[in-house]
């Protein structure tokens, strides 16, 4: 196998994403595949860095541009140390966030614009891009409720841009759903507001219709189907 496979999963805050992802990484690794497990912002040593920045609470007047400027410096990071170097060896990369994130959150929330953010994902991301993005929807109201909630249970100061509000998770979430409706053949849509085990099962679902799909393309399939 020359390339891997590049698995995002997206959503506003509090949609359960942490959550879907380690079961959907205990999943895939009973399957016995060959995964690199990431997230963004972070990703690597500077991209952590980057991240406690970008969420900690306590960061105050930082303009929305340098908001985008530094959420692509820690994906370009992110692109040369980890990404791509597990693509080229095969690897299935799944990722907690991607680029995606920047058009909703940036070019939607922060209404910088979709020029905007595509002109800096041309030249950092350019031809690195998902095959399949897991996009986890839940209204805003409840999502706050639940992200919030997290925040106190684990004492942290990482609400950043749980703070801003409904509006603007609103508008976050708008600009998800116009991602999905212009690639829908890579953007699956999974309705959050039910049990965990419910949610996970659509998620299994689709992606070993993802993999079965990819492996039926190639000669051999490094991908083995198993049950559970």
């Amino acid at each position: 196998m020359r390339h891997g496979l590049f698995i995002t999963l997206e959503g506003i805050d509090g949609t359960g994403k942490s959550t879907q992802l380690r079961l959907l990484v205990q999943y895939l690794k009973k399957r016995g595949l060959p995964l690199r497990v990431t997230r963004e912002p972070g990703g690597t040593k500077l991209g952590e860095r980057i991240r406690k920045i970008l969420l900690d609470s306590k960061t105050t007047h930082l303009s929305s541009l340098a908001e985008l400027a530094l959420m692509y410096a820690a994906r370009a990071q992110h692109l040369e140390e980890v990404i791509r170097p597990a693509l080229a060896k095969g690897e299935i990369v799944v990722s907690d966030r991607y680029n995606d994130a920047s058009l909703a959150y940036q070019g939607y929330g922060r209404k910088l614009g979709i020029e905007t953010v595509r002109a800096f994902d041309r030249i950092v991301s350019g031809r690195t891009q998902p095959d399949l993005t897991i996009l986890l929807d839940l209204a805003p109201r409840l999502s706050l409720g639940r992200a919030e909630g997290r925040l106190s249970r684990r004492k942290s100061n990482q609400g950043r841009f749980e703070s801003q509000g409904l509006d603007f998770h609103a508008r976050v979430r708008r600009g998800y759903f116009a991602i999905a409706r212009k690639d829908p053949h890579r953007v699956k849509v999974v309705r959050a507001d039910r049990p965990v085990e419910d949610v996970q099962a659509e998620i299994r679902d689709l992606i070993d219709d993802f993999l079965a799909r990819r492996c039926n393309a190639r000669p051999t399939s490094p991908y083995p189907r198993v049950s559970f």
